[in-house]
């Protein structure tokens, strides 16, 4: 880590590893997936430190609040140096997970994976309903 003053956000997500390439930082920017202070940031904005930033990846959402820059991506452990979670958003993640774990839980998973007769059967199924349409 170096003495940046600032940087973009789509470099920021990317070094902290929040994504795995660029390109999926500026999509989720994009889409709206990220939130600075109820806002949708563009991938251009300029990072500094202190700036609460809410990042949701499929079904985790966490509130980060950015600690450091980097000029370019590190390890994992660097990246865990550039920013800190809130505690409000590390209790929402855990409870989250083990409500998760609970609906699993209670899921018997099958006994053997679909051939290709029961993959068949299944698509058919899931093209027959009107609110859950298969590409």
């Amino acid at each position: 880590m170096s003495e940046l003053q600032r940087m973009r956000l789509d470099r920021w997500l990317w070094a902290a590893r929040f994504f795995k390439t660029r390109a999926a930082a500026k999509k989720a920017l994009e889409s709206g997936k990220i939130d600075w202070a109820g806002q949708r940031p563009k991938p251009s904005r300029e990072v500094v430190l202190g700036v609460e930033l809410t990042i949701c990846r499929g079904e985790v959402e966490q509130t980060v609040v950015v600690t450091g820059l980097a000029e370019r991506r590190g390890s994992a452990d660097d990246a865990m140096h550039l920013y800190t979670e809130t505690q409000e958003s590390i209790a929402r993640r855990e409870a989250a997970a083990a409500q998760r774990r609970m609906l699993r839980s209670t899921v018997a998973a099958p006994p053997r994976r679909p051939d290709r007769r029961d993959r068949r059967t299944l698509k058919a199924l899931k093209q027959s309903l009107p609110d859950n349409p298969l590409p």
